[in-house]
């Protein structure tokens, strides 16, 4: 059975499935039905399955598939769309309801998290921007793998805050306080990790804090990166003294991280990593457990179809 043109595919991608979650998830639906939006919804049942069902819904014909959640979950659903069977990507029309902790990419595009009727009204007046997609490779020891990426590639520091705002989160239960108590723990951590890294013809190595490789702003670290320029940005950061991580860490709030001393800004096309010991990797928030290096991160060029605010 054919999908109706103008039929919008929802994903719902609840927080930790608690009550609260689910009468917003009720108002956001009984929203769209009162602006007379035609849609179908699932809820994802967990890690993974908003990729499996945003590809299930491209391959189904669905045109308009909207994920409500944060960047991870928003990644996972790009992840479908670009491994679905559709032969023209561009033809999807992609929307977001931010929901969740991390919402970095529907801030930079001016979606509130805290006004779901905003986000709605976004999606019904669909103004279509082409935008480009990150993409990152690597050889797993028997085939090459690609995952897709709409925000920053983190090494170092930004994976491991990543980590730890998810665990710390299961403790304080609260976003803010989970951030703020990652971002303390590991600022005194300061730890290095031995990096080798290939930007524009020019070899980096050495003892490196963080690396954020970003086709948007990254939270922060990529905090100049335009996601429809055709390049990516590259921030890599020196070990601090403490005294310079404080300020650091208040020039990254202020989205100033680039004007920092111990900052090394790069513009590229293309990012190979040959090295990076020990440090997490995480992909809009996702971490990466695969550990297989090189990996060699790239643009694809308005490769995703966004719908965005006037």
């Amino acid at each position: 059975m054919a999908v109706e043109p103008n039929r919008w595919g929802v994903i719902y991608n609840p927080k930790a499935g608690s009550r609260k979650a689910q009468k917003r998830w009720i108002e956001i639906r009984d929203y769209m039905k009162s602006r007379g939006v035609e849609f179908d919804y699932v809820q994802s049942e967990g890690f993974g399955s908003v990729e499996r069902l945003a590809r299930t819904m491209a391959n189904n014909g669905y045109r308009t598939i909207v994920v409500v959640g944060g960047d991870g979950a928003i990644n996972d659903a790009v992840n479908g769309i670009m491994y679905s069977d559709v032969e023209d990507k561009n033809s999807i029309a992609f929307g977001i309801i931010p929901n969740g902790i991390g919402n970095d990419f529907a801030k930079y595009w001016g979606l509130d998290s805290d006004d779901y009727r905003g986000a709605v009204d976004v999606l019904i007046n669909r103004r279509l921007r082409k935008v480009d997609v990150g993409v990152f490779c690597y050889y797993d020891g028997e085939v090459h793998k690609t995952r897709y990426f709409l925000n920053a590639v983190y090494m170092g520091l930004g994976a491991r805050i990543v980590r730890i705002t998810n665990e710390t989160r299961r403790f304080w239960g609260i976003p803010l306080i989970s951030y703020l108590s990652s971002l303390f723990l590991v600022a005194f951590e300061r730890k290095l990790y031995r990096m080798h890294l290939k930007v524009n013809d020019e070899h980096i190595r050495g003892r490196i804090m963080a690396v954020g490789v970003g086709s948007a702003r990254g939270y922060g670290l990529t905090p100049s990166a335009v996601p429809y320029n055709g390049w990516l940005d590259v921030s890599v950061i020196y070990r601090p003294e403490l005294r310079q991580l404080i300020s650091g860490l208040w020039m990254l709030q202020q989205g100033r991280l680039l004007n920092h001393k111990i900052v090394k800004p790069y513009r590229t096309r293309q990012v190979k990593v040959l090295r990076a010991q020990n440090a997490e990797v995480s992909l809009d928030g996702r971490l990466w457990l695969d550990r297989h290096f090189p990996i060699e991160i790239t643009i694809a060029q308005e490769a995703l179809t966004l719908i965005i605010p006037n």
